[in-house]
């Protein structure tokens, strides 16, 4: 018999899936790193479970704690799985922006969620970060994760995902293409990745908006702008974003990720989320640039189960512009 011991030990060992229907027929091969089976539905459980167990190894999480997190959702997810099963509590900010599903998913286990308003500077007291920091000064016993400036994060990724990634692909990869958020996956993945190959060309995805691009191609910070793809892009720099292994920065808007994200369930049968739309139409347009004889693979991030009241409903993208 194989019996996991809990279900944590279901986080990783995600599949390459072929892309077929959506890449065109003298394009690059393109495939994709199915992130949504993961337990809690995304990546991000990846990197819960590893920063929850060397906090507790370090002594930054007792027995009874309280573990604090600003999250869009899906590391929220990730953590409430962990907290779950190890017995902790959780609380969560989460910006207004984000899915009704993802919000009640986090209340199915147990968790507090305070929810706050996206429209503010990052250093505002009512931003979903700095709440988190003073409800994890105000409770006892507690341990902010910080996945945006907590290094841990990039090291998952860079001790789980990439290599598992090299091992399924066998090292037959030209280009790795991925959502830049946090920055933890693409840096740690990537860093990985392009030790291994150093002729590895790193693609970041940035949502039109979003910090990163700018900064990358210019060194200039721009005023954030409110976008509606969840779980990329970032309104401040990071220090789990390592732009010394990025070779290009791509921006894409909401409705294009959007539309490929559907695509990608009704073309390709991946039920996926807004982020995997941004990351697959980039590997998409680069599959043709670049021809048949390369390989491309992208990371799906999340599952459309969260975003069934948005991208997923005919009427809120058509209320939004995003649907003729």
């Amino acid at each position: 018999m194989h019996i996991l011991e809990d279900i944590s030990k279901a986080i990783g060992k995600t599949p390459l899936v072929k892309l077929n229907r959506i890449v065109g027929e003298n394009s690059a091969t393109v495939l994709a790193k199915a992130e949504f089976l993961n337990p809690g539905g995304s990546v991000k459980d990846r990197m819960s479970l590893y920063m929850i167990e060397d906090a507790e190894k370090r002594g930054l999480l007792k027995p009874g704690g309280t573990i604090v997190e600003n999250t869009s959702g899906n590391t929220g997810m990730g953590v409430a799985i962990v907290a779950a099963i190890k017995g902790y509590k959780a609380i969560f900010t989460i910006p207004d922006k984000m899915s009704q599903e993802k919000i009640d998913l986090l209340k199915a286990f147990g968790a507090e969620v305070i929810v706050t308003p996206t429209d503010v500077p990052p250093d505002s007291p009512l931003s979903y970060y700095e709440t988190a920091k003073r409800i994890a000064k105000e409770t006892p016993n507690s341990f902010y994760l910080d996945q945006y400036h907590n290094l841990k994060n990039t090291e998952s990724h860079y001790y789980t995902t990439g290599p598992e990634i090299w091992e399924q692909i066998e090292g037959r990869m030209d280009y790795f293409v991925a959502g830049i958020g946090t920055g933890g996956t693409l840096s740690g993945a990537g860093k990985f990745l392009k030790e291994k190959k150093p002729e590895l060309k790193i693609i970041a995805v940035d949502p039109v908006g979003s910090v990163y691009y700018d900064y990358f191609k210019h060194k200039n910070l721009i005023e954030p702008k409110v976008y509606k793809v969840e779980g990329i892009g970032e309104d401040m720099l990071v220090e789990n974003v390592d732009f010394s292994i990025i070779d290009d920065i791509v921006q894409v808007n909401d409705k294009e990720s959007f539309i490929m994200a559907r695509r990608l369930t009704r073309e390709e049968g991946l039920f996926v989320g807004g982020s995997s739309g941004s990351a697959a139409l980039v590997a998409v347009d680069l599959a043709k640039k670049v021809g048949k004889d390369k390989v491309i693979l992208t990371i799906l991030p999340d599952s459309g189960t969260r975003y069934l009241s948005k991208i997923y409903s005919d009427k809120w993208m058509k209320d939004n512009g995003f649907l003729d």
